[in-house]
C-alpha cells in the first residue's frame, strides 16, 4: 500500500513523538472546555477539528445552545487574541475590515491612515453571520481564503494563525440571508449543533444558575497550535484513504454517473471539499490517537465536510429531501 509523503516530512519516530505530545496538548484542550461547555462531545470535536486543520468553521443552530460560549472558550483555552463581530443587517464592511480616516500634522498637511477593524484577530467570531447582508458577509471571502485585506489598493497582512468561527441561526428564522455560495464554501466545516442530551441539560442548570461560574484556563499559545497544525499536515496518508476520499466527494457530484446524485443534487462539492476531508481526517485521527486516518474517519467527517458544499434540485426539496439525507446515502454506498 502505498503512502503519500508531503516534503518536509519527519521520520516515523519523530511523528510518534510529536503526536503524543499534541495528544497530550489535545487532552488539556478538552479537558478545559469540557469544564465549561457540558456535553455536545461532537460539537466540540467537529469545532476543534476545524481549527487544529488551520481552517473556520460555520455553527448552524438555534439560539440559546452555547455555540458564541464554545468559540469564546475556545479562544480562551488555546490562547489565541480574539475578537467577536455581532452580525446585524446594517453592519457595513468598513465595519468588520477597517476604514482610512484622515489625520493631519501640526503642520495642516493631510493624509490617510488606516484603522484597523474587528478581523485582525487570531481567532474571530462572527456571530450570527446571517444576519448581516450578502454585501457585508462577502467582505470576509478575501481574509478567509488568502489570509489578508486590500483596502484602498493596500495589502494588509492578517495575524497568524487566522480563523474565523462562525456562528448561523437556522435559515427560517425571520432576518436571516442565506451565505453565498462561494463563501459556504471556505468554511472547511459546517458544524450542527443540537439539543444537548437530558444528562447534559441537567448539569447546564446546575452548574450555569450558581453565584460562580468556572473560567477555563489557556493551555496553549497560538505558536504551540500552529505546530500542532504543522505536524497533521506532515501525518501520512494512504492511497487507499485518498481513493475513498476521491469517490466520495466526486460521487457527490451531478453527472459523475451516480444515479441518486443526478437524480436530487442540483450542485455538488467542488475540489476544496476533498481538501478539507484529506486535512480533518488527518486531524480526527491525531484526536482519536492515530497516527494515519482512516476509512472511518472519512465516512465521519463526510456530513460535516459535504453539507453545506451542496444544493437539491428543487423536486428533491419538495419531496421533503434533505442534504443529510443523500449524503448518509453515499456514505452507505461507499461502505458497500
Amino acid at each position: 500500500m502505498g503512502m503519500m509523503k508531503t516534503e518536509d516530512s519527519l521520520d516515523e519516530r519523530e511523528v510518534i513523538a510529536a503526536a503524543e505530545k499534541a495528544l497530550a496538548d489535545i487532552a488539556l484542550i478538552r479537558e478545559e472546555v469540557s469544564k465549561v461547555i457540558f456535553g455536545q462531545e461532537s460539537v466540540v470535536e467537529n469545532t476543534l477539528l476545524a481549527v487544529l486543520s488551520g481552517g473556520h468553521a460555520l455553527l448552524v443552530g438555534v439560539p440559546g445552545l452555547a455555540k458564541t460560549k464554545l468559540v469564546t472558550t475556545l479562544g480562551e483555552v488555546l490562547g489565541l487574541g480574539a475578537n467577536r463581530i455581532q452580525f446585524t443587517p446594517d453592519l457595513m464592511p468598513s465595519d468588520i475590515l477597517g476604514s482610512e480616516v484622515m489625520d493631519q500634522d501640526e503642520n495642516g498637511r493631510r493624509s490617510f491612515r488606516f484603522v484597523k477593524g474587528p478581523v485582525f484577530a487570531q481567532l474571530l467570531m462572527a456571530d450570527e453571520i446571517n444576519r448581516a447582508s450578502p454585501r457585508t458577509q462577502s467582505a470576509l471571502l478575501q481574509s478567509m481564503q488568502e489570509y489578508h485585506v486590500t483596502i484602498a489598493g493596500q495589502r494588509y497582512d492578517l495575524p497568524t494563525p487566522f480563523h474565523v468561527l462562525a456562528t448561523q441561526n437556522p435559515l427560517e428564522q425571520e432576518g436571516t440571508y442565506p451565505l453565498p455560495e462561494a463563501q459556504l464554501d471556505r468554511f472547511l466545516l459546517q458544524v450542527d449543533v443540537h439539543y444537548p442530551e437530558l444528562a447534559a441539560e441537567r448539569q447546564i442548570l446546575l452548574e450555569t444558575t450558581g453565584i460562580s461560574e468556572t473560567k477555563p484556563q489557556a493551555v496553549l499559545d497560538a505558536g504551540r497550535l500552529m505546530e500542532i497544525q504543522r505536524l497533521i499536515r506532515q501525518m501520512p496518508v494512504s492511497d487507499k484513504v485518498v481513493d475513498a476520499i476521491l469517490d466520495l466527494v466526486r460521487s457527490a457530484r451531478p453527472g459523475q454517473g451516480n444515479a441518486a446524485t443526478d437524480k436530487n443534487v442540483a450542485w455538488g462539492p467542488g475540489p476544496r471539499a476533498g481538501q478539507a476531508m484529506m486535512l480533518c481526517a488527518r486531524a480526527r485521527a491525531l484526536y482519536e490517537g492515530r497516527l494515519a486516518p482512516s476509512l472511518d474517519d472519512i465516512h465521519a467527517l463526510a456530513e460535516p465536510v459535504l453539507e453545506h458544499r451542496m444544493a437539491l434540485t428543487f423536486a428533491a426539496r419538495a419531496e421533503g429531501m434533505s442534504v443529510r439525507d443523500v449524503i448518509a446515502g453515499l456514505v452507505k454506498q461507499a461502505k458497500g
